[in-house]
């Protein structure tokens, strides 16, 4: 089961070969760049039999290097270290391999959710220790909203922002996604249960909604911008994600992913136009809707498959 979770590991060399010819695919005109953030180290979902949350950072590494990602920010909820002490392991791996470390605050807690500001204010603090820690002299002060609820429109998002940036931080926002998380829960069951035919058919069905999001995406990106602008992934730090990660990034590659820094692809105009709900769900429905673009009719991307009932 673990030499099966961390396949992407195992098999770096020919994940690499698989990159650079898929990535030969994608005509010049349809490359884009692509910044890769991985969110809930050291911890997401349930943790199968067999294997470790060191092994699943390592995975993850593994692939990311192999498709030649130079930088993945990953981000920081402090409270898993101390429900899970052997996870900061992770961690260490992963500034091991000169990959950065960010705030996602200490216990996951959304702005909206919080009882108060002050009470938010202090979650993000709470984790930051973990941070200062491991970055030596690097700015560590990059922060993922949880759940991207950063308030909405409203005088707790605004102070929130003028909080932030007072304290140095900035913002890592979000363009797409695939929903890694909804299957962490299933999949960690089949692997228990050994039910190779269910994890076959869920992969089946999430490579399927890899590639509509990627079309849904380019559609989105001409809609609101006239162009496609360079993208920020959001996946976890999970077992579902480490086994499928090689995949998706052979097919972003294919697609014409071309891999860059947080801080290059935030570079762009489209990052730094105004909004009332900065950091507030995805960049590019948020601008839309700031801007009353309608988005009828782009390509459709199936919902997630219903996993609650799989290997029960």
């Amino acid at each position: 089961m673990k030499t099966t979770l961390i396949a992407g590991a195992l098999a770096l060399a020919a994940v690499s070969a698989a990159s650079a010819e898929a990535a030969t695919t994608a005509a010049p005109a349809d490359r884009f760049d692509l910044a890769v953030t991985v969110d809930d180290l050291p911890v997401h979902g349930p943790l199968p039999k067999g294997t470790s949350w060191s092994a699943i950072a390592r995975s993850h590494i593994a692939t990311l290097k192999g498709h030649g990602v130079p930088e993945a920010w990953g981000f920081v909820n402090a409270k898993r270290l101390a429900e899970q002490p052997d996870s900061a392991a992770a961690l260490d791996i992963w500034r091991g391999a000169g990959y950065p470390l960010g705030n996602h605050s200490a216990t996951h807690l959304g702005l909206s959710a919080a009882a108060s500001l002050q009470a938010w204010q202090d979650d993000v603090v709470a984790g930051e220790a973990p941070l200062a820690a491991r970055m030596d002299k690097r700015d560590w002060h990059v922060l993922r909203y949880p759940f991207l609820d950063a308030g909405g429109e409203s005088a707790r998002h605004d102070q929130a922002a003028a909080w932030l940036k007072a304290r140095g931080y900035r913002i890592a926002d979000v363009s797409i996604g695939f929903d890694d998380w909804a299957y962490s829960d299933t999949y960690a069951r089949c692997l228990d249960k050994g039910d190779r035919a269910a994890i076959a058919s869920m992969k089946a069905g999430y490579f399927q909604r890899v590639d509509q999001v990627v079309a849904r995406t380019r559609a989105l990106s001409q809609r609101v911008y006239g162009r496609m602008i360079p993208q920020v992934l959001l996946t976890h730090m999970g077992a579902w994600s480490a086994d499928t990660l090689p995949e998706v990034l052979a097919r972003l590659d294919a697609a014409g992913a071309r891999y860059v820094t947080l801080d290059r692809a935030q570079a762009d105009a489209a990052y730094r136009e105004p909004s009332p709900r900065a950091g507030n769900g995805a960049l590019m429905e948020r601008r839309a809707q700031d801007a009353r673009i309608v988005l009828g009719g782009l390509p459709a991307v199936d919902p997630v498959t219903p996993l609650d009932g799989l290997c029960r």
